[in-house]
């Protein structure tokens, strides 16, 4: 019996079995892919990859619907509804009425953050300022008189900060004086660097670069994402070593920010991709801004493999609504650290012209 198990067990069966059973996956893929049904059963009977994507994704918005009377420090709902009406402040021409679908929700949300006493102070005042604007720009509809009725008995919070949270015209941006060549030239600084000196990585200097990523567009301006950073040069490379590709060169990294999606920011299955989208814009910014502080960085890929995934939720203790985006390494860099060519694509190749 011990032979035959360790026969079944041996590394040479096991690869044989492996390799058996991904040829019988390419044969069965092209049936199950004729069709959305099909692929649906595929992913049912056949493999589990999406299964925790689904349970998380329906927890995420069993969250979301928790969020809407439990207001935290953000309210995914109001952030949304407002930035959803500073749209309509700007469009061109301005309609007299707007908003009819969702003003009155934002109006009871609005109502329960002004309870709150852990609701951030500035998403507060940007809401306040808008529905102020909104509902004094509109014209009368049954709807719209309704809730401007109830905003206006709302005893409205006095803030300390005078300029008003409104939309803007473009010639009153920041007007960076940054050209298109040193732009460039910082685009083509920022590398992945895997070599840093070996000192600690100051937490002001991550404070700075994560509120210039926190310029980054984000849908209806949610921003569902969250910056786990650790500090600790042992801590650091213990993470890092959870992630694939890291071989070799986590033991050398002072800092990491795992960054980390949030599914509950959605009501629907439709966005579950959003936090991907959303975190890799801010992501970019940020290794971007950590060059102009005078630090490297290296983003470092997530796939999403079970075992991997488990890991990281138990040593970041995140719930199955919060999912990592990437990993990315900070330091200053080695001065005489090797850093890989890696020829990028030309745009005659990248360009696709739609004539």
């Amino acid at each position: 019996m011990k032979s035959i198990l360790k026969k079944i067990l041996s590394p040479k069966f096991i690869s044989h079995l492996k390799n058996s059973i991904a040829l019988l996956d390419q044969k069965i893929m092209p049936f199950f892919a004729k069709s959305s049904f099909l692929s649906s059963l595929y992913y049912c009977f056949f493999s589990t990859q999406f299964r925790r994507e689904h349970q998380a994704v329906l927890q995420g918005r069993l969250k979301y619907q928790a969020s809407l009377e439990q207001i935290d420090t953000s309210s995914i709902l109001l952030r949304r509804n407002t930035h959803r009406l500073e749209k309509g402040l700007i469009m061109q021409p301005r309609r007299g009425v707007f908003a009819e679908a969702y003003i009155q929700e934002t109006v009871d949300c609005f109502e329960k953050c002004l309870a709150s006493e852990s609701l951030c102070a500035e998403e507060l005042k940007w809401a306040q300022d808008v529905l102020v604007k909104f509902f004094d720009i509109t014209t009368s509809s049954l709807i719209l008189d309704k809730a401007r009725s109830q905003f206006e008995q709302l005893a409205l919070k006095a803030f300390t900060v005078t300029n008003d949270y409104l939309p803007y015209e473009h010639q009153e941006r920041v007007n960076s004086s940054i050209s298109q060549e040193q732009l460039f030239d910082l685009f083509k600084q920022r590398r992945s660097v895997r070599w840093y000196e070996q000192k600690p990585v100051e937490i002001p200097l991550i404070q700075q670069a994560i509120e210039m990523a926190a310029q980054a567009p984000s849908a209806c301006n949610r921003q569902p994402f969250e910056f786990y950073t650790i500090t600790d040069m042992k801590e650091a490379s213990q993470v890092a070593s959870i992630a694939m590709g890291t071989t070799g060169f986590s033991d050398n990294i002072p800092a990491l920010i795992v960054v980390v999606g949030d599914l509950s920011a959605y009501p629907a299955e439709r966005d579950r991709h959003v936090i991907y989208i959303d975190a890799g814009l801010a992501a970019m910014q940020l290794m971007l801004a950590f060059e102009t502080l005078g630090l490297s960085t290296c983003p470092i890929n997530w796939p999403d493999i079970k075992v991997y995934e488990n890991k990281m939720a138990e040593k970041l203790n995140l719930s199955n609504t919060l999912r990592p985006v990437m990993l990315i390494a900070v330091g200053y860099g080695e001065a005489e650290g090797k850093i890989p060519f890696s020829q990028k694509k030309s745009t005659d190749i990248l360009i696709k012209e739609i004539s």
